[in-house]
């Protein structure tokens, strides 16, 4: 109430004056083979959210094929011309893109292009406040255990020994390998020659991108199952939930799943099935800032351990407010293009102290790679 004891209307706060996105297709310095084929180059959507105080949000979204990219930069164009006025709140800006969208529906490239708006709005939002994400949501930044993921993907014994030194090299304690080669031996043999030549201290994943039938995934992951490995990642299609719990019952290596989670609804229903052992959501698909957490507070009532998936910027700061936090997936895919990069030191990610989500663009790069 006002000094005459009436109800005044509190003056709004920060708005959006433009969202700008921007394609590029940057350099990897490891191309990654899996067994869904090959990728060599990023290509990227850069997201800026513009406000009425200055400070502007960024983001970047990975269309992981380039024809994709233009879609989704219109798409994130489209969606920025919805809530450009609108007052910085994410969760009401969540609400009018998926009341927009629903009949479009609210996945795919509607998914990967509200996300990226919502991880560009936090940002503003703590850039704003002067806060790092993880302190605007009510945690901290703090050392979070990473694995280099970057390489290791689909290759021969000798090279794979060869780049899991490189990968280690750099600060990492963990890495994950490409399996899914069409001879379950030379899968098992890589595996083996990695752990030999980097020793029982290192921590591995293993990942098959979706390649097997349940009955396949059994039969390989039974052979994997004395080989020390933290996870076996995606053995089977992502949404077959019962098979992915069939596979989870029948192995003593834990089941990870949880990049292709749509939402917090499709995790549930993960979840639900007992399809999985672990989980890790990918920011960009689970609707950002926003969706991830309700995506950890699900992971957290089921007790279940929640990774991260790419975005390792961003996502070093939402495992610090994850109950159950477990690993960060480092890539550094969009170095290229970045004017800082996540620090790694001694096997963990350094979320920074600094104002945002740790993304910064290196405009001379943009430049160079931007897709006209």
């Amino acid at each position: 109430m006002d000094q005459n004891g009436s109800h005044s209307i509190a003056p709004h706060g920060l708005r959006i004056t433009r969202i700008n996105a921007r394609p590029v297709i940057v350099p990897m310095n490891l191309p990654l083979q899996t067994s869904t084929g090959a990728v060599a180059k990023a290509p990227l959507v850069l997201i800026d959210c513009e406000t009425d105080q200055g400070a502007t949000g960024h983001a970047y979204l990975f269309s992981i094929t380039p024809s994709a990219l233009k879609p989704l930069t219109a798409m994130v164009t489209e969606m920025s011309e919805l809530v450009a006025g609108d007052e910085l709140l994410p969760f009401e800006i969540e609400r009018k893109l998926a009341q927009r969208f629903t009949l479009l529906g609210l996945a795919g490239l509607q998914r990967l292009a509200q996300s990226g708006i919502d991880m560009a709005a936090w940002d503003a939002l703590a850039r704003t406040r002067g806060l790092p994400l993880a302190r605007l949501l009510g945690g901290a930044p703090k050392p979070m255990r990473a694995y280099n993921s970057k390489g290791l993907g689909i290759m021969p014994v000798g090279a794979a020994v060869e780049e899991a030194h490189k990968l280690l090299a750099e600060g990492f304690q963990a890495a994950k390998i490409r399996v899914g080669r069409p001879d379950a031996r030379e899968d098992l043999a890589v595996v083996r020659a990695v752990r030999k030549a980097v020793g029982d201290q290192v921590t591995l994943m293993c990942d098959y991108n979706q390649a097997l039938t349940v009955t396949e995934a059994i039969r390989r992951g039974e052979m994997l199952d004395d080989e020390g490995l933290t996870w076996i990642e995606e053995p089977i299609r992502h949404d077959d939930y019962a098979g992915c719990a069939r596979i989870a019952d029948a192995l003593h290596t834990p089941v990870q799943i949880g990049e292709n989670f749509d939402s917090a609804f499709s995790m549930q229903s993960a979840l639900s099935a007992e399809a999985c052992d672990y989980v890790m959501p990918d920011v960009q698909r689970i609707g950002g800032v926003t969706g991830w957490l309700r995506a950890a507070a699900l992971a957290h009532a089921a007790g279940i351990e929640m990774s991260t998936h790419l975005f390792s910027e961003v996502s070093a700061h939402l495992l610090c407010v994850t109950p159950t936090a477990h690993w960060l997936e480092y890539v550094d895919w969009a170095d290229a293009v970045l004017a800082s990069r996540l620090q790694i030191k001694d096997g963990f990610a350094l979320p920074s102290e600094a104002p945002g989500n740790g993304i910064a663009w290196d405009e001379a790069a943009v430049r160079k790679y931007l897709v006209g």
